[in-house]
C-alpha cells in the first residue's frame, strides 16, 4: 500500500507540473494583437489638391476569432457639410475655434473625401459600403484565426481646406498637411472592433510596416513618417540638389518612405520648405522642415530649436524608454501641434518658448501615443495626460525653469472646472464629453495629475521607475489603465486599485483639513469623498519642525520618506487624531502641493 500511495502522489505531482506548465503557456499566449503591412502608391495633383491611390494591405488575424467583416477609417469624409463632425461643432457649447461652422461652409472643391473605387480580397472583388467616415466591408470568406489576407484597394481623394489637423494651405501657407489621408484599417482587439466616426478626437491604429510611394510635382519637398529610401533621386537635402536634376517643367519626383513597426503614417509637402538635418551621436537623424520665407525672427527660432530637440530626444529616451527608430521629423504644418509616427506637425510662426513647448509636448507623444499606443478614444488621459507630465518635466529641466511644481497649471485648471461644476469622469469616451473644456481638463490636466499626484502617494523615485517599467513591459502593446496601475504597484509594492478607481472612474474630490489642535493632540478630517495618504508638517512653538506620514490603510504599504510614520488611516473614518511631543504652533497638510486637494484654505492651521 505504501508503494501504491507513493506512486499516486508521484502521478498527482507530475500532473500538477504539467498543468502548471500548460497554464504558464496559456498565460503567455492570452495577449494578442493584429498586424498590418501597407504598401501604397499615391499620385498627387498639386493644382486641384486631389490624388489617386493604390493600396495593398496584408492583414494578419492574430485574434482567436474568425472575422467576417473588416472596417476602414475614411477620415477626410468628415470635412463635408452635414458630417457628424460638422454637426457636432455646430451644436457643442464651446466649439473648437479652428472648426466652429467652417465645415458647413465648404464648397465642393474645398471639401475632403476618400472614395473607394474598388476593393479585392485575395484578388476577388468584395462588397463594401461607405458610411460617413467608416468603410464597412463584408468579406467573401472569413479571415480565420491565424490567417493573413491581402486587400487591394483603388481610391480617389481630395484634400480639404485646412480646418483640423489635416488639410491644404494652412494659415501659414503650407500646401499639404497630410494626416489621416489614407483608408486606414480599424483596430480589432480584445474589446472587438473600434469604429467610432471621426468627430474631433484622437486616433487608434494597428501596428505594422508602411511602404509609401508619393509622386508629386518636382518643386515640392516632402517629409514625414518613415525613412526616405531614395534620397539620391530627389536630392540629398533635398531641395538644394533638385536644380541639378534638370527635370522639365511640370514633371514629378517619386518619394519612397518606409516606416517599420508604426500604426500610422503622415507626410507633408510644400514648394518653399527648407530642410535641415541634425545627426545625433546615437545614430538618430533629426529632420526639420519649415518655410524658408518665414520672417527672420521665426527662422532664428527654428534654427535654435534644433539642438534643443536633440536634448528632448535624450531626455525622453532616458526617462521613459529608448527611441527605437532611426529618424524623427519636426515639420511646419497643420493647425497647431499634432503628433504622428516618427514626426510631428506644428505651426511655425511662434516665439521660441512656444515653439519649444509645442515641440516638447508633441514629441513626448511619441512615447505615449505611438510606442505605448493606448486607445485614445477610450483613455485619452493616458496619452495627453502622461505626455503633459513628462514634457512639463523636460521643459523644466532643459530650459532650466527651476519650478518647484512644473505641473501647477494642471492643478489650477482642475480646481477651476470642479469649482464651476463642469468636470466629467475620465472614463467618458473622448468624443462624448459635454464640453471641449471638460475633455481638455480631464485628458490633459487630470491625466497629468494622475502621475504627478502619484509622486505624492508612492514617492517620486517609484513613479520614475514605474514609468520606465510601464514602457518596458507595454511598449508596442496597446496598454490599458490597469497596466499602468500594475507597473506602479510592482515597483512600489503598494496597492493602487483604490487610486485608479477614484481618480479615473468617479468624480470624487480630495478635501482634507486640520480640524483642531488641542494642546499636543492634532485632529485631521476627511471632507471630500476621495481618500488619500496624508503628509503633515508640524511647526512647534520653539520653531522646530517635524514631518509625519499617515498611509492609507488600503494601500498596504507606505512610500519611502524621511517623515515619522504614524498608524494607517482607514478610509471610512472621517477623522484622525495623533499626539505630538511639544506644543504646536502650526500644522500643514501636503506642503509639496502635489495632492489635488480642492480646498487649500483648510490645509493650514495656525494656533492662536
Amino acid at each position: 500500500m505504501r508503494k501504491i500511495y507513493s506512486l499516486g502522489l508521484l502521478l498527482i505531482f507530475l500532473t500538477a507540473c504539467k498543468l502548471t506548465k500548460n497554464t504558464s503557456i496559456v498565460a503567455k499566449e492570452t495577449y494578442w494583437q493584429q498586424h498590418v503591412d501597407y504598401t501604397m502608391d499615391i499620385d498627387v495633383d498639386v493644382k486641384n489638391y486631389q490624388y489617386k491611390g493604390k493600396q495593398t494591405l496584408v492583414y494578419t488575424n492574430n485574434s482567436p476569432d474568425d472575422l467576417k467583416k473588416v472596417f476602414y477609417h475614411l477620415y477626410f469624409n468628415a470635412f463635408q457639410p452635414g458630417s457628424q463632425m460638422d454637426v457636432r461643432s455646430l451644436n457643442i457649447k464651446d466649439p473648437d475655434r479652428r472648426v466652429r461652422d467652417r465645415i458647413s461652409k465648404l464648397k465642393p472643391n474645398e471639401i475632403g473625401y476618400i472614395k473607394v473605387n474598388s476593393l479585392k480580397q485575395n484578388g476577388v472583388l468584395v462588397s463594401h459600403e461607405t458610411v460617413g467616415t467608416i468603410l464597412e466591408v463584408k468579406l467573401n470568406e472569413p479571415i480565420k484565426s491565424g490567417e493573413s489576407v491581402t486587400l487591394e484597394m483603388n481610391f480617389d481623394a481630395q484634400v480639404p481646406v485646412q480646418i483640423r489637423r489635416s488639410g491644404r494651405n494652412n494659415k501659414e501657407g503650407v500646401a499639404f498637411s497630410m494626416a489621416q489621408w489614407y483608408p486606414k484599417l480599424a483596430e480589432y482587439d480584445f474589446q472587438g472592433w473600434h469604429t467610432p466616426p471621426y468627430i474631433a478626437r484622437e486616433f487608434q491604429g494597428v501596428w505594422g510596416d508602411f511602404d509609401v510611394t508619393i509622386h508629386i510635382d518636382k518643386n515640392y519637398t516632402v517629409g514625414g513618417s518613415g525613412n526616405l529610401q531614395n534620397p539620391q533621386e530627389v536630392g540629398h537635402g533635398y531641395q538644394d540638389a533638385l536644380q541639378e536634376l534638370n527635370l522639365p517643367a511640370g514633371d514629378k519626383l517619386t518619394w519612397n518612405f518606409k516606416a517599420p513597426d508604426v500604426h500610422d503614417f503622415m507626410w507633408a509637402a510644400d514648394s518653399e520648405y527648407k530642410h535641415d538635418v541634425l545627426k545625433m551621436e546615437n545614430g538618430i537623424d533629426l529632420h526639420f522642415l519649415y518655410k524658408e520665407n518665414l520672417d527672420s525672427k521665426y527662422l532664428k527660432n527654428w534654427q535654435e530649436l534644433q539642438p534643443k530637440v536633440a536634448e528632448l530626444m535624450t531626455y525622453f529616451s532616458k526617462n521613459v524608454g529608448q527611441y527605437p527608430y532611426k529618424q524623427y521629423s519636426v515639420i511646419q504644418g497643420g493647425d497647431g501641434g499634432m503628433e504622428y509616427a516618427m514626426a510631428t506637425l506644428i505651426t511655425g510662426e511662434r516665439n521660441f518658448g512656444s515653439l519649444f513647448g509645442v515641440t516638447a509636448h508633441e514629441m513626448a507623444h511619441t512615447w505615449f501615443q505611438f510606442l505605448l499606443a493606448t486607445n485614445e478614444s477610450l483613455h485619452p488621459w493616458m496619452d495627453e495626460g502622461f505626455t503633459t507630465y513628462i514634457s512639463n518635466k523636460a521643459e523644466n529641466e532643459i530650459l532650466k525653469e527651476n519650478k518647484n511644481n512644473p505641473h501647477a497649471g494642471s492643478y489650477s485648471g482642475y480646481r477651476t472646472i470642479v469649482d464651476n461644476g463642469y468636470e466629467e469622469s475620465l472614463s467618458t469616451h473622448a468624443d462624448r464629453y459635454h464640453t471641449n473644456w471638460a475633455y481638455g481638463t480631464a485628458s490633459y490636466s487630470k491625466g497629468n495629475i494622475f502621475l504627478s499626484q502619484l509622486e505624492y502617494v508612492i514617492g517620486k523615485e517609484n513613479v520614475e521607475n514605474g514609468l520606465k517599467k510601464y514602457f518596458t513591459d507595454f511598449s508596442f502593446k496597446h496598454p490599458t489603465p490597469n497596466d499602468i496601475k500594475r507597473s506602479m504597484e510592482k515597483v512600489s509594492e503598494i496597492d493602487l486599485g483604490w487610486y485608479l478607481n477614484e481618480w479615473t472612474q468617479t468624480l470624487h474630490t480630495i478635501d482634507y483639513g486640520v480640524k483642531s489642535v488641542n494642546g499636543k493632540t492634532i485632529t485631521l478630517e476627511r471632507i471630500g469623498k476621495m481618500p488619500m495618504p496624508i503628509d503633515v508638517e508640524v511647526v512647534y512653538q520653539d520653531e522646530t519642525t517635524e514631518s509625519f506620514n499617515i498611509s492609507l490603510e488600503m494601500m498596504r504599504g507606505s512610500k519611502p520618506t524621511k517623515a515619522t510614520f504614524l498608524k494607517d488611516w482607514g478610509w471610512a473614518y472621517p477623522t484622525y487624531s495623533f499626539d505630538v511631543s511639544k506644543e504646536v504652533k502650526s500644522v500643514q497638510i501636503d506642503k509639496s502641493g502635489l495632492m489635488a486637494d480642492i480646498n487649500l484654505e483648510n490645509n493650514i492651521f495656525e494656533v492662536k
